[in-house]
């Protein structure tokens, strides 16, 4: 209000003294109040910052104005020249009490400190104490931290497909064994995890997918975390060693340090990084069937095959919706840099399980009765996969992701169904040695 109240009283005197044409004097020069009235009014109109530093402009123009010697109009006789003077001297002082009047009603922007540098009640060369405050974490909340970190669902994935290769192994099943393998590719994948999300913390609070991060709301230090990572990724390494065998170990070892040193970096450089995730999320299976049979066959391939061409399908169709997400966060994914790769790979993996299943009952991994009853299941992931390829909307990406979220753990149910230990009674090392007699 008050910036408008100053604008018109000065086009108000403004508009006054060009009605007396006096504005311009004889001799084509400004007059001492012209000039000081267009001085104020275009400091005014390109002020932007704050009310006290108009204030203080305004007040300086006026003393220059007021103070500056006038100048003396070129007339003839010197009674023309007092008529010129006389107005404008009357004119000064209006404008210069509607200049007052005005500032005076203006008061300092309450963001801007007085100096307009320098926050209020600090002192020039005195610097500001620095508040550190204890970070606390209640016990109760500590398992539910533990879990985020770990990123329970994607570990759930990891350790399920883990069961199922050892499921699928030919080696005699022992429930100790396999829930000792379980654990293990449990700790590992959650320390693979944290250290995901140690790594990441700058990029993931830039994006709207992961800004609710624990790492980056900062409930708990990076320390914490870190040292949570060391604890259980050394244990699930070292539990596996020693109680299941080293082979398994070995395995884990490989899935973690591929994670964590060649995929995380990776996927700020270059698009491979789908490639080599996809690797890793391969390996769990592997860990399985070597726990298990303590050697790598056919099978242990086949089953990481399944889960390598199972990840393109799922990974590019989850990825295409988060495109602006990922080239936020300054990641390079194949959806952000080459859609249409991203759409190409995705179909080509659909296809690729539809052959992969056909050789399961080739390597003695199933009958024929999984390829027959796999391929309803892989054709619609494929129709589905075509549709993504075709239209490259949301919608399409959107239905192929929740799709291969059901895929996984019907094929994988599909593969113990029709394992081919099962139907072959007389040679299934599992069973008990009564069972082989009355078979």
């Amino acid at each position: 209000m008050a910036v408008r109240q100053l604008n018109m009283k000065l086009a108000s005197a403004l508009g006054t003294h060009i009605r007396r044409g006096k504005l311009i004097n004889k001799s084509g020069l400004l007059s001492p109040v012209s000039s000081c009235l267009f001085q104020c009014q275009a400091l005014h109109k390109s002020s932007t910052s704050s009310s006290h530093y108009q204030k203080q402009q305004l007040q300086h123009a006026t003393t220059a104005a007021a103070t500056a010697p006038a100048t003396k109009p070129h007339l003839k006789d010197s009674e023309s020249s007092q008529e010129v003077l006389k107005p404008q001297s009357g004119l000064n002082e209006r404008v210069e009490k509607a200049i007052q009047s005005t500032v005076d009603q203006v008061s300092p922007c309450p963001i801007e400190p007085k100096d307009g540098n320098k926050a209020e009640g600090i002192e020039v060369g005195v610097e500001e104490e620095v508040r550190w405050r204890e970070q606390t974490v209640k016990l109760s909340e500590l398992s539910s931290i533990y879990m985020q970190l770990s990123k329970s669902r994607l570990t759930s994935l990891v350790v399920i497909s883990a069961l199922a290769g050892y499921g699928m192994a030919p080696g005699v099943f022992d429930i100790t064994t396999c829930a000792l393998m379980g654990l293990g590719t449990f700790l590992t994948s959650c320390s693979a995890n944290t250290v995901n999300q140690f790594c990441e913390v700058p990029y993931d609070s830039q994006m709207a997918r992961t800004r609710n991060r624990v790492l980056v709301r900062g409930l708990i230090s990076p320390l914490h975390a870190f040292t949570f990572a060391s604890v259980v990724g050394v244990s699930g390494v070292a539990l596996l060693a020693t109680t299941v065998n080293p082979l398994s170990a070995a395995v884990a070892a490989s899935s973690w340090a591929l994670y964590v040193l060649v995929y995380t970096p990776m996927k700020r450089y270059s698009i491979v990084n789908t490639w080599v995730g996809a690797v890793v999320g391969a390996l769990p299976p592997v860990i399985g069937w070597a726990a298990c049979c303590g050697s790598l066959g056919p099978g242990a391939l086949l089953m990481a095959g399944y889960l390598y061409s199972w990840q393109f399908p799922h990974f590019n169709a989850l990825s295409w919706n988060l495109r602006s997400d990922y080239s936020r966060g300054g990641y390079r994914m194949m959806a952000t840099t080459d859609p249409g790769l991203c759409r190409r790979v995705a179909l080509r993996h659909c296809f690729g399980l539809i052959g992969l299943c056909t050789l399961a009952p080739i390597f003695d991994l199933t009958t024929w009765t999984f390829a027959v009853d796999s391929l309803p299941l892989n054709l619609w992931l494929t129709y589905l996969g075509y549709k993504f390829y075709r239209d490259a909307d949301s919608k399409s990406a959107r239905q192929l992701f929740k799709f291969t979220l059901l895929h996984l753990p019907l094929l994988m149910l599909l593969l113990l169904i029709s394992k081919k230990e099962l139907h072959d009674w007389d040679k299934n090392p599992a069973l008990p040695e009564g069972l082989h007699k009355v078979a």
